[in-house]
């Protein structure tokens, strides 16, 4: 399968990256055809710009400049999200790189008389996993809303195949939990992965 693993977390050395290369190398043990993507790493700058809003709704016109991430999108079968959950939702980069690259014409079709819903524009990507830490215990993030799993699985679903499957894995309490919590939680997604 051709999976593309998204991360968004700023330091090198984090519990998050550790989940990130464990995925990474699961995945591509399991021989997956992987392409991990750090959006940190990369320098994505994910503030949409002024023309790019302009051009938004120019289908064709509206990717230029991210012409590598709307191939990424159209490769994969699988999306992977390995990201921190901050004030329960996404980290700026990583909603700022859907903002850019899921736009028009590429992630999703406006009706043509404006009317009716939009139409889901990935339809080769079959799942979609969420793997993230949060702090807050999970009974709090549930009283939000966990915000950020709804975008991932609820707002990005529709946009993919109609049948895409989802996981989500998720690490509450991070900023106290022991190393032994932590290194459980990295083998669950480990061991998930590998069944992938």
């Amino acid at each position: 399968m051709r999976v593309l693993v998204v991360h968004a977390h700023p330091v090198e050395e984090s519990f998050n990256r550790a989940l990130f290369t464990t995925v990474v190398e699961t995945l591509t043990a399991g021989g997956h055809e992987v392409r991990p993507l750090d959006l940190y790493a990369e320098g994505f700058e994910p503030a949409l710009s002024d023309a790019e809003r302009r051009r938004y709704d120019d289908v064709g016109g509206n990717t230029g400049g991210i012409e590598d991430h709307v191939a990424h999108i159209q490769w994969a079968e699988a999306l992977v999200f390995v990201y921190p959950t901050w004030w329960y939702g996404l980290p700026a980069m990583l909603k700022g790189w859907l903002d850019r690259v899921w736009v028009p014409g590429v992630a999703f079709l406006l009706p043509p008389d404006g009317k009716g819903p939009i139409q889901g524009g990935l339809p080769n990507i079959r799942w979609v996993v969420g793997v993230s830490t949060y702090g807050a215990p999970w009974w709090w993030t549930r009283w939000v809303g966990d915000p950020g799993r709804r975008t991932i699985l609820r707002g990005l679903k529709p946009l993919c195949h109609h049948r895409v499957r989802s996981r989500w894995f998720a690490l509450y309490l991070m900023d106290t939990a022991s190393e032994a919590k932590r290194e459980r939680f990295l083998a669950r997604v480990r061991h998930a992965f590998e069944r992938f």
